[in-house]
């Protein structure tokens, strides 16, 4: 590891040790400013996870609507015909941060399916306050606490000016987020029931995959790499949770959580140093 020109080069060898793995995190966060928080596994049971700040507790921007699909496909499961339901959205509902109600007529209605897909696509805003507002609060909280994401909560809406104010914040864990996209892999890969139905797992990675922002884990991880990923930005904040190569052979975990950041560019450019580390070290060439 060393500087140049001001950069952070991480030489790492083709296959990289845990102990060489931990010292270019933690190398990549004293880069960065703010805190970082790194939680990264395959999906062996036995597995020993990278963790760094992994408990910690982080705003966590959009990297949530993960949940928030969760809950739906669990919903889905049960009511399949669910995704076929039209939701009507006020003008006075859109708020900043919706591609798709940009160009949406007014007081348009979706499916709950298109709203998912804008969700996790194109991070829209007004779809995931659609959503939340169809499943509910109770409902999103209790998918996390009832899979062991303790440290997990939806407390508001996006862009919900008034509580960002009074400082109400969704938080979530490193661990928490990397456990919740493990059990999502998992239940498609093993063919089980995990936190969804298999065939909803596989819906949920397939919506991620087609996620539009690879400026983070995207850039850190060799091109051509399948990517199932859901980034996250607010003030002072960059986040990015993924399965790297969800249908290879040799699938992982990563989730990079940031806060504090006085420099965004720096908390982005540490995500994409850690993710080639991570690469190194849990990737199977």
């Amino acid at each position: 590891m060393r500087f140049i020109g001001g950069t952070l080069v991480l030489a790492l060898p083709r296959r990289a040790s845990a102990s060489q793995v931990d010292s270019a995190i933690a190398a990549a966060a004293r880069a960065s400013t703010g805190t970082v928080g790194v939680f990264a596994r395959t999906m062996s049971p036995s597995a020993a996870p990278v963790a760094y700040n992994a408990d910690e507790s982080f705003p966590t921007a959009s990297v949530i609507k993960v949940l928030i699909l969760v809950t739906l496909f669990r919903r889905v499961d049960r009511d399949p015909a669910l995704l076929e339901r039209r939701i009507a959205t006020p003008d006075s509902k859109v708020v900043d941060g919706s591609p798709m109600f940009d160009s949406a007529a007014h007081d348009a209605a979706f499916s709950v399916a298109t709203l998912a897909h804008a969700m996790i696509v194109e991070s829209d805003n007004t779809a995931s306050n659609q959503l939340i507002d169809l499943l509910g609060f109770e409902s999103i909280n209790a998918t996390a606490q009832a899979f062991g994401l303790t440290h997990t909560h939806l407390r508001r809406h996006f862009m919900d000016v008034h509580a960002m104010r009074n400082h109400s914040e969704n938080v979530s864990t490193p661990r928490d987020m990397g456990s919740l996209l493990y059990q999502i892999e998992r239940g498609w890969r093993e063919g089980i029931r995990t936190i969804a139905s298999p065939l909803a797992c596989k819906h949920m990675i397939d919506l991620m995959l087609q996620q539009e922002d690879r400026e983070k884990i995207g850039s850190g991880i060799p091109h051509g790499i399948p990517l199932a990923n859901k980034t996250g930005e607010i003030t002072a904040v960059r986040n990015d949770i993924a399965i790297v190569d969800p249908y290879g052979d040799s699938p992982y975990i990563l989730a990079v959580l940031t806060k504090n950041l006085d420099d965004f560019s720096l908390g982005v450019r540490a995500i994409r140093h850690i993710a080639r580390a991570v690469h190194a070290t849990l990737y199977e060439r």
